[in-house]
């Protein structure tokens, strides 16, 4: 069979910009299910989510019998865990806490084969369709999608140089880290943090990067767009349901309804 076509890696060339969600409940059925909802693309979360490797597949898994595309949050920039990531079948690669180029083109470096990188070999395993694809090795990181986060100050003062590093696909702002490191813990709103995420956008822009972000509600996530970011997700399938869950039950009950999450929440 033929190498599987990365479908998030396509959206990011062309089209409008694609809308998706976060995965923080580590179920199978959830990330299906959200998977028919019209979201372009799921991010699967093996940073703050209790998720193994084994888990990790059964989530991809049904993910792939839905119209979304997966991306693959691993826990850190570490060559093992972007092996075993890669070799689960994760095309997509979200590294969190990038600060620097050198430490982009290690990312990097972890998603590609000799001579190119460093990823390890092995030839049955999920990602190659358990040795199927024809001439897997030589082509893997056709479809690979590295995505590199910035989540502070110094990271985005080093955005031109970690976008010019050849092999990343995409950047993205986290703005809760962002947030916590500029003293407005859980202020994603304050204005001092807002001008610096719309300063990444532009300077993302200006060089042809695509950009994402996430954001905890549809408004605040409009507002990222107008910015000029090129992908956004909005909240997360966990605070989708607390969210609808308290909105119904302050219904039925007759409260008013409960407050919204707090602003750095998904």
């Amino acid at each position: 069979m033929d190498l599987p076509v990365n479908r998030f890696k396509q959206s990011l060339r062309a089209g409008p910009p694609p809308v998706g969600t976060w995965l923080m409940s580590a179920a199978p059925a959830a990330a299906e299910a959200l998977g028919c909802a019209g979201l372009d693309f799921l991010v699967v979360d093996t940073e703050h989510v209790p998720l193994d490797i084994a888990q990790t597949i059964d989530i991809l898994r049904a993910i792939a019998g839905t119209p979304a595309a997966a991306i693959t949050r691993v826990p850190w920039n570490d060559m093992v865990m972007v092996k075993r990531a890669l070799d689960a079948g994760a095309h997509s690669l979200m590294f969190p806490f990038v600060q620097t180029a050198e430490e982009a083109r290690r990312a990097v470096s972890y998603t590609r084969y000799p001579p190119k990188g460093i990823r390890g070999v092995a030839a049955m395993h999920r990602a190659s369709r358990y040795a199927t694809v024809p001439d897997y090795l030589g082509r893997a990181s056709e479809e690979v999608c590295v995505i590199v986060q910035l989540e502070t100050p110094a990271a985005l003062d080093a955005l031109p140089a970690i976008a010019a590093v050849d092999g990343v696909d995409s950047l993205f702002v986290g703005p809760g880290d962002l947030s916590a490191a500029m003293g407005r813990l859980g202020d994603i709103a304050h204005a001092d943090v807002q001008a610096q995420l719309a300063r990444a956008a532009r300077e993302c822009r200006a060089r042809g990067m695509p950009c994402g972000i996430v954001g905890p509600n549809p408004d605040m996530v409009r507002r990222f767009l107008d910015y000029g970011y090129s992908w956004v997700a909005v909240g997360s399938d966990m605070s989708m349901m607390l969210g609808r869950a308290q909105e119904w039950v302050g219904q039925v009950r007759g409260h008013a309804p409960q407050p919204p999450a707090p602003q750095g929440a998904y």
